[in-house]
This record gives structure tokens, sequence and C-alpha cells, in this order.
């Protein structure tokens, strides 16, 4: 295939994808970037101590999975981790006693707080250059975005 093939005009659709795709990078990575900087800390550290804020009965590995969209295993790491550190504990599951629950200690709420504030602020900075209008607009299009990709049949 020659090389002019691959500099034409690419779809509409495609450009979109590799714009979401840069803009999810670049917001990510400095966001990464931040949290290193001012709380020597990580994204996925940050997201797990998220997910277990929102929930004060706790979360079991599969549901901290589940809803981060990534693997038991991965989370296993990071999860002793934080428990080592004293931010997370892991509590007997009520329901199913062969099971476990992490949720935050008094130490990771404080930690967790301490951060969020950080966060929405480099969040809105980001997002700046966009006024309410757009932003709402923006939002509802990757929503109608995000059910279209859920609805599309396997390929």
């Amino acid at each position: 295939m020659s090389q002019a093939s691959h500099s034409g005009p690419h779809k509409p659709e495609l450009r979109l994808w590799l714009r979401l795709l840069t803009c999810t990078n670049v917001v990510e990575g400095e966001i990464r970037r931040r949290l290193r900087r001012d709380f020597a800390t990580t994204l996925p550290r940050f997201d797990l101590l998220a997910q277990l804020d929102r929930s004060s009965s706790g979360l079991t590995m599969t549901e901290l999975s589940n809803r981060m969209m990534v693997s038991n295993g991965n989370l296993t790491g990071l999860a002793d981790r934080l428990v080592a550190d004293g931010l997370v504990k892991r509590h007997p599951d009520p329901k199913d006693g062969r099971s476990t629950r992490l949720k935050l200690t008094a130490q990771g709420k404080l930690r967790f707080d301490a951060m969020t504030p950080a966060h929405e602020g480099w969040v809105n900075h980001m997002l700046d250059g966009l006024d309410e209008e757009e932003i709402q607009h923006l939002h509802d299009l990757l929503g109608k975005l995000k059910s279209s990709a859920l609805d599309s049949p396997a390929l």
C-alpha cells in the first residue's frame, strides 16, 4: 500500500474517535501528573479511594472492578498497598462470609478529602474554554455516543 493512501482525508467518524482519544489522553495525563506532584499518589489510587468514598458500606473487589472497569487481579495489589498504607481496611461481608468488603479508614477519608478540591479545580480549569451551554451540549452528545457504542452489534 502506498504512503499516499495513508495521508488522505479521514472519515469524520475516525477523526472524531482520534479527537476523543487525544482529549482523554491529554486530560488524564495532566491529572496523573498533578496527583503525583501535589499528593505523591497515582490516578488508580485516587480512583479506588473515590469509589470507596461513594459507598459507606464498602465494596467487594468484584464491585470495585466493575465500577473501575479493570480486572480483580489489577485491583488486588493496589488494594493491598492501600491497606498497608492505612487508607483502606478489609471487613467481612455480612451478606457473604466468603467475601470481604473494602472501606475507607478515617485516614483514607481525610486523604481523599484533601485531594478532591484540587482534582475538581484541575478539571474545571481544563474545561475553562467551554461555557456552561457548550459543556451541557457536549455532555449530551457524549451520552448519545455512549448509547450508540453500547447498542452497536459485535463485529
